[in-house]
């Protein structure tokens, strides 16, 4: 039975996969054998924004690369923020595959070294004195324990997030995630006590602010988004928590100071601070964890995708032990939650990152990534603003850079250009070129692809007679 949508949410998190543009795409690049493939993709899974229809149909992941079943190799700066250390890589497939000979399973009533051994590891690297965890399955799910241990710690249930941020797929997650095609219409009514701010966004602000060069002037807004957060905890007076992502996947990075304002609001009112860095953490912005860069510490921190190593699903919750305060409920008690093989691939991963200076590895190319993109900027005057940090990299693209209209049509003809050369990534809130490589990245292959973004945007504007 179809059920008509009258209203169609806003699109923000990924490119239009209807458009005429992806229909002219699929009609070149497709065989018999993928049409096919995608057919019964679209005939056995629920449809859903984003992801029906597929782009394309794949059959390898390696290293930085994806091939499709056609034998076409492309540079993956999008891998849902799950593929830091590359997928495949030979060391964690070796360590899954020792660890389901040794122990493939624990039951959770039942500890086991690996599970014990990443929680003493997560407590390691994560900051400050955060050294209590829970794993899940998902993100989502170590969202909704964040969640319950904010209400079970404070005995409040209402919490401040952010509009346009993602947190996942379930209802509390929903709730507080700021996205339309996550949280309204069909979906509600959602969690009750969910107040949204607007948020940080120096280059598009809210509030109404000018940049200047997309940074902030904070000498004229006074870091206006920072006191919104005081001003509704005040207002309110009994916030459980704020939960956020300490740099927003969009990608937008905060003004400097914010997260110090923010946190200092929530220790005088009695909330809790969570960040989320599922798609941040692990060294995606050239730190352990993107709340690093702002020497704030939250009193929780969910993390996931990439804990799995782009092979296995996990994901953690990390508190700080005053928050171990109710041992006589169940916050999680999923059925893999200490799993003993899901929790060597995270540690491994760990290890990896460690052992191969991929956080350092992001930190250098993304820099080097942002300075080739501003360059880039000097000449191709359809982009409006690169921001980022490492590996969490954005190219804003406009059609008139002092009234910054998106240019939503070029992005897409860009995305598709670059797919055509070799390189996919993301677009978000329709105009924004999103790169969020693997930090196995080599120097070279980040040339590779920045050259393809540089030709690509010379042939969008020239097509579209933007020159």
């Amino acid at each position: 039975m179809d059920r008509p949508i009258t209203n169609a949410p806003r699109q923000a998190e990924d490119e239009i996969n209807t458009s005429p543009r992806r229909e002219a795409w699929a009609a070149r690049n497709h065989d018999a054998a993928t049409s096919a493939l995608l057919a019964d993709d679209a005939r056995h899974f629920l449809h859903q924004s984003v992801s029906t229809p597929c782009l394309t149909a794949i059959a390898r992941a390696e290293g930085a690369w994806i091939e499709d079943v056609q034998g076409r190799r492309y540079l993956d700066f999008h891998g849902n923020n799950v593929h830091h250390i590359g997928y495949g890589h030979p060391r964690l497939k070796a360590a899954i595959s020792k660890q389901m000979d040794d122990l493939p399973f624990a039951p959770r009533r039942f500890a086991c070294e690996p599970a014990t051994a990443l929680a003493a590891r997560l407590a390691g690297i994560s900051p400050g004195d955060l050294s209590k965890v829970l794993f899940t399955t998902g993100g989502s799910d170590a969202i909704e324990v964040a969640l319950k241990l904010a209400r079970a710690a404070t005995g409040r249930h209402k919490t401040i997030s952010f509009w346009d941020a993602f947190h996942g797929a379930g209802f509390g997650a929903s709730s507080i995630g700021g996205e339309q095609m996550f949280r309204s219409h069909i979906v509600g009514p959602l969690l009750t006590g969910t107040e949204h701010v607007a948020p940080f966004a120096c280059y598009r602000c809210p509030y109404g602010y000018p940049d200047k060069a997309g940074e902030p002037q904070l000498q004229l807004c006074k870091m206006t988004c920072a006191n919104f957060v005081r001003y509704v905890l005040e207002k309110e007076g009994d916030v459980a928590a704020v939960i956020a992502e300490p740099a927003r996947a969009v990608p937008y990075i905060p003004p400097p100071g914010f997260w110090a304002e923010v946190r200092k609001a929530c220790n005088d009112h009695g909330a809790l601070l969570i960040f989320d860095e599922i798609p941040t953490g692990l060294g995606k912005t050239g730190r352990m964890f993107a709340c690093d860069h702002d020497d704030v510490t939250p009193d929780i921190l969910v993390m996931g995708k990439a804990l799995g190593g782009g092979i296995l699903p996990i994901a953690a919750v990390i508190a700080r032990p005053e928050l171990d305060v109710a041992g006589e409920y169940a916050f999680g008690h999923y059925t893999h939650e200490k799993n003993p093989v899901t929790c060597r691939a995270a540690l491994t991963t760990i290890e990896i990152i460690e052992d191969e200076g991929l956080v350092e590895n992001a930190a250098t190319l993304g820099a080097q990534a942002l300075a080739r993109l501003n360059d880039m900027k000097d000449k191709h005057k359809v982009i409006g603003d690169v921001r980022g940090r490492g590996f969490l990299i954005g190219a804003e693209l406009v059609l008139d850079r002092d009234d910054k209209t998106p240019a939503d049509d070029l992005a897409e003809e860009v995305f598709y250009r670059c797919l055509d050369k070799g390189l996919s990534f993301k677009i978000t809130m329709g105009n924004t070129l999103t790169f969020t490589p693997p930090l196995i990245l080599s120097a070279s292959q980040m040339d590779q692809a920045l050259d393809i973004i540089d030709e690509s945007l010379g042939e969008a504007s020239q097509a579209l007679g933007l020159v």
